[in-house]
C-alpha cells in the first residue's frame, strides 16, 4: 500500500477513536456545580500560603478571607494599608458573620443570611476557604474560630485558619505584601445547610442543667466572669451555668507567638474532655469558638457543640438558674499550685 493512504488510514483511524471516546474535561479545572474534596487541614502555615499563592491556586479554588476588625485593632482601611497577595477582606463584626435577634448578640446567623455572606465573598461549593486573623491574641483567633465554626455549622468543610494570623505573614514574608483594594469578586455559588450537630440552643442547655446531665459545661471565660465577680456587658446577671467547668480560652493559646500550643500540649490541658460529650460556651460564643476548635478540629472529639447565646441569652430569662459562688478552697490550693 502506498504511504499516504497509509498516512491516511492512521489519520482516519485516530479521528473514529476520538469520536468514539471524547476527552474529558481537563483535570485541573473546577466545574463548580460539584463536590471536590479537598482535605483541608484545620490550621494551615504561612509557608503554605506562600506555596499556594505561587502556584496560582490562590486565584483558582483556595480562597483567603482577612477578617480583621475591631477585636485586633483591625479594619478593612488597615487591610488596604497591607494584606497577604491575592487575599480578600470581611470584617468579622461588621459583615453578618454574627448577628443580633431581639436583645441577643452574637448569634449564628440563618441558612439564607449566611449563604448571601459566602456567596458574596465568592465562595464555591468546592471552594477551600483559609480564614486569615490579625494573629494578635487569642481573642482575635476567636474571630477566626467562629467564622471557621460557621462555614462548618452551614455544611462547608473545606476550610483552614492561617496559624498566627497576618501578623505570622509579615513575620516570615515582609516582602510579600500587597496593598489597596481587592478586584471585583465574582459571586459564589455556595448552599448553606444546617448542621445541627455543631450547635446547642438555648432550650437544650436548660435540659442538661435541668437533668444534671453527664455533659460537660465548659466555660471559656476569665476566672473573674466565671466566678460572678464581673460580667459582660449585654449579660443580665453575673455567674455561670450550674454545674460547669472552667478553661479559660487563653490556656490553648501561645501568646509570645500569637499561635495555638502544640498538639501535645493541647492534648494535656484539654486531657479531661478529649473523650466527653462537651458543650463549649462563654458569653457570646466568640471565646467558646476557641475551646471547640481545639477539641473538635485539632483533639478530634466529635461531640462537642458550641453554644453561640451563651450567658447573654441564658440570662435574658431570670427564671434561668445561675451559680454565683466563689472558688472553693480546692480551687484556691489548685490555683496556688498552677
Amino acid at each position: 500500500m502506498p504511504k499516504y493512504l497509509l498516512n491516511v488510514l492512521s489519520l482516519f483511524t485516530i479521528l473514529m477513536i476520538t469520536a468514539l471516546n471524547p476527552t474529558p474535561a481537563f483535570a485541573g479545572g473546577c466545574d463548580h456545580d460539584e463536590h471536590t474534596h479537598i482535605n483541608a487541614t484545620p490550621l494551615v502555615s504561612s509557608d503554605w500560603v506562600y506555596n499556594k499563592i505561587q502556584s496560582g491556586e490562590t486565584n483558582n479554588n483556595i480562597l483567603l478571607i482577612d477578617i480583621r476588625n475591631s477585636i485586633g485593632d483591625g479594619s478593612y482601611e488597615k487591610y488596604l494599608e497591607g494584606h497577604i497577595p491575592t487575599s480578600i477582606h470581611s470584617d468579622y463584626m461588621k459583615d453578618g458573620w454574627r448577628v443580633k435577634v431581639d436583645n441577643t448578640v452574637g448569634l449564628v446567623p440563618t441558612e439564607s443570611q449566611f449563604q448571601e455572606l459566602a456567596r458574596s465573598l465568592g465562595v464555591n461549593s468546592d471552594t477551600h476557604v483559609v480564614i486569615i486573623p490579625a494573629g494578635v491574641s487569642s481573642t482575635d483567633f476567636g474571630s477566626a474560630a467562629r467564622s471557621y465554626w460557621t462555614f462548618k455549622v452551614f455544611g462547608h468543610e473545606n476550610v483552614s485558619i492561617l496559624d498566627g494570623g497576618y501578623s505570622a505573614w509579615k513575620n516570615a514574608y515582609p516582602n510579600q505584601i500587597t496593598t489597596g483594594a481587592y478586584d471585583r469578586i465574582i459571586e459564589g455559588n455556595f448552599t448553606a445547610k444546617f448542621d445541627p450537630e455543631l450547635y446547642i440552643s438555648t432550650g437544650d442547655v436548660a435540659k442538661i442543667v435541668d437533668s444534671n446531665s453527664d455533659v460537660v459545661l465548659l466555660d471559656g471565660r476569665p476566672e473573674n466572669q466565671f466566678y460572678a465577680e464581673a460580667k459582660h456587658g449585654k449579660a443580665r446577671a453575673a455567674g455561670r451555668l450550674p454545674g460547669s467547668v472552667m478553661l479559660f480560652q487563653e490556656n490553648a493559646y501561645n501568646v509570645a507567638n500569637n499561635t495555638l500550643k502544640s498538639e501535645a500540649e493541647l492534648t494535656e490541658i484539654f486531657s479531661d474532655y478529649i473523650n466527653e460529650d462537651v458543650v463549649s460556651y462563654c458569653n457570646t460564643g466568640h471565646w467558646a469558638a476557641n475551646n471547640w476548635f481545639v477539641l473538635s478540629e485539632i483533639l478530634g472529639n466529635k461531640n462537642v457543640k458550641l453554644y453561640d447565646g451563651s450567658m447573654v441569652e441564658w440570662t435574658e430569662d431570670p427564671s434561668r438558674p445561675l451559680e454565683t459562688s466563689g472558688p472553693s478552697n480546692l480551687d484556691k490550693l489548685m490555683g496556688m499550685i498552677g
